[in-house]
């Protein structure tokens, strides 16, 4: 089964484009190191609550959105490898970052069941 790189960042709505266009940049990148699939998500439904959520994960402040993004791996070994990469290959030195990464969280996940209606 495939792996999953996930993220959840804080932007704010006047650096969407700028936001956009650095994905778009990240992506010949993220597909060179094996990935299979890039989303990303422009948080528009994302509620408080009770005891925690998304808006708290990641800090979100006033006038912010949180965006929801994912990367697709063939397995763990691939995504490991690109993660590896971004110490070393400096093209990912040179990509703008239009949020503030120190409140962005992140994981890596082993999927346990993948469906698809194609």
């Amino acid at each position: 089964m495939t792996y999953v790189s996930g993220f959840v960042t804080p932007v704010e709505p006047a650096r969407r484009d700028e936001y956009v266009a650095s994905a778009e940049k990240a992506w010949p990148l993220f597909r060179e190191y094996g990935a299979i699939q890039h989303v990303e998500a422009w948080g528009d439904n994302v509620p408080a609550g009770e005891r925690t959520d998304f808006r708290r994960a990641v800090d979100l402040r006033d006038g912010e959105v949180a965006v929801f993004a994912w990367v697709m791996w063939p397995d763990k070994a691939t995504a490991d490898r690109c993660e590896a990469s971004m110490q070393t290959d400096d093209r990912w030195q040179q990509m703008d970052m239009p949020f503030d990464g120190k409140r962005m969280i992140y994981g890596g996940f082993s999927t346990i069941f993948e469906a698809r209606a194609d």
